[in-house]
């Protein structure tokens, strides 16, 4: 298994970091893609967690847009006392989420990460792929890469917020009644990531509204 060092590490809010390392020769991957990912230290080789590839293949290093959960125990309990010169484990990637044609992308939180890479080969191909971006989080301070969905999305970003009113947004949870408001075609392709229950319900709000359940993009897909 490959084994990458951290070259950098930039906080996105109070909770999300990215994370750059150097990449393996020939290592290959899909945007969308992620791979299992364990921090080369004693005790901690055999903890490992799902993480996307938020950067491009082309690209001459790996980016990691991560999430870090302080009371979680494992990897993401230990990323945030992490440092340029550390080094982490990978595998081979793998993943369902990959851009199948222009739609709507619908993200909760952290889940928005198997989306950047899309979004930005899509963007630097100049193509028009994106209908819509939703992006849902609990509050503002959760936020994180608005300047950037907004730029590859040609402005094109709905922010809805479920604890936190806050100007400009969306107040409450991607439901069948939200979805009818701010989406005019279900016969269009719909990118869905975000904490499983998340998923699971928007899924079903989409073919309860006339989605075809092959255009639902998921990582179950």
């Amino acid at each position: 298994m490959p084994k990458i060092t951290i070259q950098s590490i930039e906080p996105l809010n109070h909770n999300v970091r990215r994370f750059v390392t150097d990449k393996p020769e020939g290592y290959e991957f899909t945007p969308g893609q992620a791979t299992l990912v364990s921090i080369d230290q004693d005790g901690l080789r055999e903890k490992q967690r799902p993480f996307t590839f938020t950067s491009l293949p082309e690209e001459d290093h790996l980016e990691f847009t991560i999430k870090v959960y302080p009371s979680h125990d494992g990897v993401t309990d230990e990323l945030d006392d992490l440092k340029p010169g550390d080094r982490l484990i990978i595998e081979d990637a793998w993943g369902a989420i990959q851009f199948k044609g222009k739609g709507t992308f619908i993200a909760g939180g952290a889940g928005v990460t198997p989306m950047l890479a899309i979004l930005r080969k899509q963007a630097l191909k100049g193509n028009d792929s994106v209908e819509q971006i939703i992006f849902s989080n609990h509050s503002e301070k959760d936020l994180f890469l608005e300047k950037e969905l907004r730029a590859v999305s040609d402005g094109k970003l709905l922010l809805t917020f479920t604890k936190e009113q806050v100007e400009g947004a969306e107040y409450g949870r991607i439901n069948q009644l939200f979805l009818r408001k701010h989406v005019a075609d279900f016969g269009q392709y719909f990118y869905v990531c975000g904490p499983p229950k998340m998923v699971e319900s928007v899924r079903a709000s989409l073919k309860e509204l006339g989605a075809d359940s092959k255009k639902i993009i998921t990582e179950e897909s």
